[in-house]
């Protein structure tokens, strides 16, 4: 099956209660099953313009890449498969485009983002994120998070400094300690994962997840996964309604078949047809 029939992609984004505009970024290019969000910060609107150098570097260079190869090719250099190649590679070059914008300009200096991205092929999923932006995966019931926030709070709770209960009423929720753009280097954190049918992926900025508990997201997720245009709105509505204190963005992937990578004289076909 191909990619875009067999993954069903929403995306919505709002500038929350209180927030005058949005520093959130979405892209979704089902062609390729690539999805992206941002989640920017610095002064003015320089988080809005690193979440959109962000989200344009890595959906126009993966996208560009992925008509003329197959994700599952091997890296000349690396040896690995060139869908973990190309997301950490241009998250990477959008650091670099970020960091040297807020170099050359005054008006840009200090902005950053996070960033969490999922390319679908060969019925895996790989994810790249740097920062607080996280991704989730409701397989059956069940929902867990597929990232590591990289935040002073997750680095808390993992040498048990503070609780999962005390984390809730943390004041560091915001204190990423890595970041698109910030420093001249950045190294994203890829995992692959293998995908189900049934499955629903969930990118969100921290808009959703510090507004809404994980039990409540899974709720939504669970009970609207029929139509995830409107479980979007839903989880949307549900942290505006819990106070809306920060930008809220949301991705959602749902697998409606599999979709195994050609292989043999097919693939040699399909690419000698991208020629």
């Amino acid at each position: 099956m191909k990619i875009e029939d067999a993954l069903e992609i929403v995306s919505q984004t709002h500038s929350g209660m209180v927030r005058s505009h949005n520093e959130d970024s979405v892209a979704c290019e089902p062609a390729c099953g690539l999805v992206v969000l941002a989640d920017g910060m610095g002064g003015y609107n320089a988080g809005e313009v690193a979440s959109g150098i962000a989200i344009s570097v890595v959906a126009t260079e993966v996208s560009h890449r992925l008509q003329e190869a197959s994700p599952t090719d091997r890296d000349e250099e690396s040896g690995e498969e060139l869908g973990v190649v190309l997301l950490r590679d241009n998250i990477q070059k959008a650091n670099a485009s970020i960091f040297h914008a807020a170099q050359s300009q005054p008006q840009y200096a200090g902005m950053g983002t996070t960033i969490v991205s999922g390319l679908f092929y060969d019925n895996r999923l790989v994810a790249g994120h740097v920062g607080d932006s996280r991704m989730y995966r409701l397989r059956g019931e069940a929902l867990e998070v597929i990232t590591r926030d990289h935040s002073l709070l997750q680095e808390q709770l993992d040498s048990g400094m503070i609780s999962a209960a005390d984390a809730r009423q943390s004041k560091n929720k915001n204190l990423v300690t890595r970041a698109v753009g910030i420093d001249a280097e950045v190294v994203p954190e890829i995992h692959v994962h293998d995908v189900l049918v049934g499955d629903i992926y969930l990118l969100c900025s921290d808009g959703l997840n510090d507004m809404v508990e994980d039990e409540d997201i899974q709720s939504i997720l669970y009970a609207m996964q029929g139509n995830i245009q409107l479980a979007a709105s839903q989880l949307i509505q549900a942290a505006n309604d819990n106070g809306g204190r920060d930008n809220v963005s949301v991705i959602l992937v749902k697998v409606k078949g599999e979709f195994a990578a050609a292989t043999g004289w097919l693939a040699r076909l399909m690419n000698w047809f991208k020629k």
